[in-house]
């Protein structure tokens, strides 16, 4: 008998791919958690219902969401996570050499706990003695700690349950004050084909909120649509005057330095999302 599993990305559309065994399943305080074996993307990670990594694609993911506005903050030294208790994030941030300490504030300690059981290529780097693993709600901790980082990366899940918070103008001026007076932020903002109106008024949100902000794209076959975005936010360093000579290669897979100034070419239907005036987000 094949075994399949599905994740319903849509109302309309979902995704399919033939498995081999779950390996894991539970319940935690806010989500349920399943790894399951897939043929096709190795072992995947799956919150209520939705993928989060899988062994095949997870470093594109990882990569894009810290590489840019690593690169971006001339000397980055302390860095928050928001999410990311996969440690995906984590692993790639400390491959530049001026970090001195990772704060990674999750909410939910069973993800840490199943990536390093599961997934420790991805949450290898966890162990780290620069990492700070604080199991607690980050919008608490961007709270309480003003001025304190270079760079804010946000990892949520989709804006559903405990996320929802997290893509909300008030987050996001939360974000400003714990920056540094030259910080960067960085979060994950969902399929450009399927989250339209959110990616508008989150680019808004944050416009309104840094005098920089940027968006760009990345494919992630695991991801709803493929295409996925990120919403960069900045008080001093813009991305598109970064220096490409003097970006350090770091031995990525996907990210690299030509592509830097590349990623923010956006095809024109994204670009659409970025404008003022009339909204129409049907495509």
């Amino acid at each position: 008998m094949e075994l399949w599993y599905t994740e319903k990305q849509t109302k309309n559309h979902g995704i399919t791919t033939k498995i081999k065994q779950t390996l894991y399943h539970d319940k935690s305080e806010y989500q349920s958690l399943d790894v399951i074996d897939t043929i096709e993307f190795g072992k995947m990670l799956v919150l209520d219902g939705m993928v989060m990594t899988t062994d095949r694609d997870e470093f594109v993911y990882h990569e894009m969401i810290s590489h840019v506005a690593m690169n971006t903050h001339p000397e980055p030294k302390h860095v928050l996570i928001v999410g990311g208790g996969d440690g995906g994030v984590v692993r790639e941030v400390l491959r530049h050499p001026s970090v001195e300490k990772v704060v990674l504030a999750e909410i939910d300690g069973k993800v840490i706990e199943t990536a390093k059981k599961y997934f420790p290529q991805i949450a290898g780097k966890l162990s780290d003695e620069r990492v700070d693993i604080q199991v607690t709600d980050g919008v608490r901790h961007i709270q309480e700690n003003k001025g304190k980082y270079d760079v804010i990366i946000v990892d949520s899940t989709e804006p559903v349950g405990p996320a929802v918070g997290l893509f909300q103008k008030p987050f996001y001026e939360g974000i400003y004050e714990a920056l540094k007076e030259d910080g960067i932020m960085v979060a994950q903002t969902e399929s450009p084909w399927f989250n339209r109106p959110l990616i508008r008024q989150v680019f808004r949100d944050i416009s309104q909120t840094f005098p920089i902000a940027r968006l760009y794209t990345a494919s992630i076959p695991t991801y709803p649509s493929g295409l996925w975005s990120f919403t960069i936010g900045s008080k001093k360093y813009d991305p598109l005057d970064v220096d490409e000579q003097s970006i350090r290669d770091l031995d990525t897979r996907y990210y690299h330095p030509k592509m830097h100034h590349a990623l923010f070419d956006l095809p024109r239907f994204v670009e659409e999302l970025l404008e003022d005036g009339e909204e129409n987000d049907a495509l």
